[in-house]
């Protein structure tokens, strides 16, 4: 049974509706005092924390000056708990805590003064009464999961009454986590809220049903959004990276300790390990598809030196629906899927049959990724099709995004259906032929898109077409303007050698030249959203097309050899 646009937003607002009246009634009246409770007696152990500290960043903050999310707050001797604040994400970063680790690589005994007076005031601000944005389910995790970890720094040498209002906040705030964790919104903030409880059962004195309980709800959370293919349900290819980050250090714990490990925890770890590895481009960066932003190399291999199941990457995760393309030193990765439900699109991209091509160390044609800090609009500018490297109609977005201030910028329309196909064609070429309806409903289109790899790793055939979902070329009056996009990294300089051909060349020399003779190819500016320094201008290559007289091209990625470059010079 197929439901109006209609019938499906008055199911999403009452969905949406339903969850946050469960949450307010989950917490009732007097909501500090319910919460109230026996302080916990001491800390048993202090996980480890695997993400690489920055001294710089300790002293800044140890001076007043507070550099998260790409903004410095001047505090000017102030706490910075009780200022305005520059930005909702500076905000989630410094209420979460997780610039503690940077204090590990503190030595003298005033600067661990000056961190417990810092948590203290937040202690103080915002620890008191529940509510706002320090209280969201998410942040309260990462808070726990950093208090409980760097424990060690914050209590050194700490005098007793700190210490005791220390384990009585942390008490405090694991009590309002359990109650709201089953109300929390799905996806990788109800995966943490279970894992900051996992760890809070182990670190600190409990129950032995009580450790039992918070490892059974881990475990039921993990075979929820852990596919088979190891890919997390949000299909965000850095989000299974972020977990990792948690679960192994969890895993380490429950072992060190001599508890029984969550019997769904190590297979859900070597589970995601080869989908981290089939995102991952061969100079260390992760694909940018549905949310994902810069990957720094020593983020990922802090996780990478832990995966035991080694291996070549997967061709595919059927589960989350990603192609991959691999010859020689060459690798495409292609999104051939949508997400997985509404609630688990608020950070999906509309970048259906988008793909990446990267050349050993050096990647080509990507996506133009997530802003890591910028404000919404970028944000939602980098969701847009036309930040992708597909084909757009029209100038519209193949997914439509709500506009709704109370469900969120969750998908609420465009493509239902992907059908996508692997095949070896007779010259030894691996190939991936894919086709998605999210233009059917607006103009009557299907998008279908042929790439093929040939067995040296040094020829990329495309193919786009434009058709009506029963095979058919577009017809009628209506206009139907295509254009394909190919975001650049913005390492690679380009050349324009003819109207139908452009050289692309890395850093390092290595030239791939892109043409198309079905359609001339221009160079246009860019913006490349997920740069680790913040948005940044690049380039891109775009063929447009009217879909009535030319109703598919065909065009050809084929690497230079090192003469032909320098000849062409």
């Amino acid at each position: 049974m197929r439901f109006s646009d209609r019938q499906r937003l008055f199911y999403l607002y009452l969905r949406e509706g339903c969850r946050r009246f469960s949450r307010r009634m989950a917490l009732g009246r007097n909501r500090a005092g319910r919460f109230a409770g026996k302080t916990p007696e001491r800390l048993i152990v202090a996980p480890t924390d695997l993400r690489a500290i920055d001294p710089f960043v300790a002293r800044e903050i140890l001076q007043g000056r507070v550099p998260l999310a790409g903004r410095v707050l001047d505090t000017e001797g102030e706490s910075p708990f009780e200022l305005d604040l520059p930005s909702k994400e500076f905000a989630v970063r410094l209420y979460s805590f997780g610039w503690v680790r940077h204090m590990r690589s503190l030595t003298d005994d005033k600067d661990f003064v000056v961190l417990r007076k810092l948590i203290g005031d937040w202690m103080a601000t915002h620890g008191r009464h529940i509510g706002g944005l320090s209280w969201e389910p998410d942040i309260i995790a990462q808070r726990v999961i950093a208090w409980l970890s760097h424990s060690p720094v914050i209590l050194r040498n700490a005098e007793h009454a700190f210490y005791r209002r220390f384990l009585k906040s942390l008490g405090f705030q694991l009590r309002y986590l359990r109650h709201v964790a089953d109300t929390t919104s799905d996806g990788e903030a109800r995966l943490r809220v279970r894992i900051a409880l996992a760890m809070a059962s182990i670190a600190m004195p409990a129950s032995a049903n009580a450790i039992r309980k918070a490892a059974r709800n881990l475990d039921l959370e993990l075979d929820r959004q852990i596919l088979p293919d190891g890919g997390h349900s949000s299909r965000n290819p850095r989000v299974g990276l972020e977990l990792l980050l948690d679960l192994l250090p969890l895993r380490q714990t429950y072992v060190n300790l001599g508890h029984d490990v969550p019997a769904r925890l190590i297979p859900c770890i070597d589970r995601m390990y080869p989908a981290l590895r089939f995102f991952r481009h061969q100079g260390g960066e992760l694909a940018l598809f549905n949310g994902a932003t810069s990957t720094l190399a020593n983020e990922l291999m802090s996780v990478l030196r832990y995966d035991e199941t080694s291996g070549a990457p997967f061709r595919g995760l059927p589960h989350i629906n990603y192609e991959r393309l691999a010859m020689g030193d060459t690798v495409v990765i292609m999104d051939t899927g949508l997400p997985l439900s509404p609630e688990l699109s608020l950070n999906a991209h509309a970048g259906c049959l988008s793909f990446e091509m990267s050349s050993g160390r050096h990647r080509f044609i990507i996506n133009a990724g997530s802003p890591k800090f910028a404000g919404e609009r970028f944000r939602q500018m980098a969701r847009a099709t036309a930040a992708h490297s597909t084909v757009t109609i029209n100038d519209r977005s193949s997914a439509r995004l709500s506009q709704s201030q109370f469900l969120g910028p969750i998908v609420t329309g465009g493509v239902t259906k992907v059908e996508a196909r692997r095949e070896t064609q007779p010259n030894g070429a691996e190939a991936v032929i894919a086709r998605h309806d999210g233009y059917v409903r607006v103009f009557g289109i299907v998008h279908e898109r042929d790439l093929s790899l040939n067995v040296q790793g040094t020829v990329l055939r495309g193919r786009d077409r434009l058709m009506t979902p029963d095979g058919g070329d577009p017809a009628g009056t209506a206009q139907l303007q295509a254009e394909a996009r190919f975001h650049l990294h913005p390492a690679i300089k380009l050349r324009q050698h003819s109207a139908n051909e452009v050289y692309m060349t890395a850093p390092d020399g290595e030239s791939w030249l892109f043409s198309c003779h079905d359609a001339p190819v221009s160079i246009e500016e860019d913006i490349f959203f997920a740069d680790p320094s913040g948005v940044r201008k690049s380039q891109q290559l775009l063929i447009g097309f009217d879909a009535r007289e030319l109703p598919e091209i065909q065009w050809v990625v084929s690497r230079e050899s090192l003469t032909s470059s320098l000849a062409g010079v």
